[in-house]
């Protein structure tokens, strides 16, 4: 049931990007993001449905997929669009540290390493909107850029959970948008954590609200 549900959802999301008109900003946002590859890419959960599709056919790229239940579709669907997997996910207050968080960012750091993107929300869950410690934990500890996305659409049903989510209906326009990246210094002490963390979460409303105003406009 899951593997039929995981083919069903992939293909009605590759409808979406295939009839839909998306624009770009920055618009030379590939040109910009090459030189500091690979990257940690930010998203708010349920906001991510169409984030395989950015990704250029020579790019590496996995994602970090929570072990509930509810990830496994998720996982499927990711890798049936060509995304790569790291199962596992944060705590408000312990980042990484429970849910098989240790595991994940160590394969988070490995991906790194291996010159592979690693894409993930950047909010603990049940949460929605406010950025984790861990995701800047891990920009820390690998030395790579953070680079929030938000890509929005004008035709889609808005759904009252926690996490906002935006299920796209094709046959639309709509707007990608990368905001500021943070960058954290290896030696960051808390302080300087918590600032890239505001900083990070500040970026990430930013581009979520120019998406909308985007994809929004007639």
């Amino acid at each position: 049931m899951q593997a039929a549900l995981a083919i069903t959802a992939a293909e009605y999301l590759r409808l979406v990007w295939k009839t839909s008109s998306f624009v770009t900003e920055p618009a030379d946002i590939y040109e910009r993001v090459t030189p500091d590859l690979p990257v940690i890419l930010a998203m708010w959960h349920g906001q991510h449905f169409l984030i395989p599709f950015i990704k250029r056919p020579h790019h590496r790229a996995k994602v970090l997929i929570s072990r509930h239940r509810d990830g496994e579709l998720n996982a499927r669907v990711a890798e049936r669009l060509g995304i790569g997997t790291i199962r596992g996910s944060g705590h408000l207050g312990t980042g990484f540290v429970v849910k098989g968080g240790v595991s994940a960012f160590r394969e988070m750091l490995a991906t790194l390493e291996d010159g592979c993107t690693v894409a993930l929300t950047a909010d603990v869950p049940k949460i929605a909107r406010v950025t984790g410690i861990g995701i800047i934990k891990l920009a820390r500890a690998s030395g790579r850029p953070i680079y929030p996305l938000a890509i929005a659409t004008r035709r889609r049903i808005e759904l009252n959970t926690w996490d906002r989510t935006s299920v796209h209906l094709p046959f639309t326009s709509g707007a990608g948008v990368v905001g500021q990246p943070v960058r954290v210094p290896p030696n960051a002490d808390p302080d300087v954590l918590e600032s890239a963390r505001l900083a990070l979460q500040a970026s990430l409303d930013g581009a979520t609200a120019r998406a909308y105003a985007l994809a929004d406009r007639a």
